[in-house]
C-alpha cells in the first residue's frame, strides 16, 4: 500500500506544485510539507481537509481510498439507471482538471445518438468505447471501469456509482 507521503508527493507533482506552493496555500513551512512527504509526521484533520480542497479530491482519495473496484451486481441488487451517476475525472499534464458528473440516464441518450459528441476533444478519451461501458453497466457492473494514463501524461478515470 502506498504511504500517505508518497501519495501527497505524487498529487503535488501531478498538479505541478512545489512544496513551497503547498506550504504557502496552507500558511505553514515547506519543511512541514517535506516531513509529510517523507512520512516523518502527518497533517492534522483540518489540514487534510484543506489539502483535499487544493487537489480537488475527497479526503478518502487523499488518504488512499480512491480506487473503487468494479463489481458485478446480481439482478436483484442492481439500481435503477436513474440512481446511477457516470463520472469522468481528467487530470491533464497541463494542469487542467475536468470533473464530469452525469446521470447515467443522460449518458444512455448520448451513447445512443452518434451525432452527440459530448466526450470528444480530449485525446485520452478518444479511444474509449462508451457504448461498451454502457453495456457493462446495463449488465450490472459498477465502480471504476476505466483508468487511462495517456502518452501525453493525462490521467483519466471513468466511474459509475450509485447516487
Amino acid at each position: 500500500m502506498e504511504s500517505f507521503g508518497a501519495r501527497l508527493a505524487e498529487l503535488r507533482r501531478q498538479n505541478n506544485l512545489t512544496q513551497n506552493d503547498i506550504a504557502d496555500r496552507l500558511n505553514i513551512s515547506a519543511q512541514a510539507v517535506s516531513k509529510w512527504e517523507n512520512d516523518l509526521t502527518s497533517p492534522d484533520i483540518d489540514t487534510l481537509l484543506k489539502l483535499a480542497d487544493i487537489f480537488n479530491i475527497s479526503t478518502d482519495e487523499l488518504l488512499g481510498k480512491n480506487k473503487i473496484e468494479p463489481v458485478y451486481l446480481p439482478t436483484e441488487q442492481r439500481k435503477d439507471i436513474n440512481q446511477l451517476v457516470f463520472r469522468i475525472i481528467v487530470d491533464s499534464v497541463d494542469g487542467d482538471r475536468v470533473r464530469i458528473n452525469l446521470p447515467m440516464a443522460a449518458v444512455k441518450i448520448f451513447v445512443n445518438n452518434d451525432s452527440v459528441k459530448v466526450f470528444s476533444g480530449n485525446k485520452a478519451l478518444e479511444n474509449i468505447d462508451f457504448n461498451q461501458i454502457f453495456a457493462l453497466v446495463e449488465q450490472g457492473v459498477i465502480g471504476e471501469l476505466v483508468s487511462v494514463d495517456s502518452a501525453d501524461g493525462d490521467h483519466v478515470r471513468i466511474l459509475v456509482e450509485s447516487i
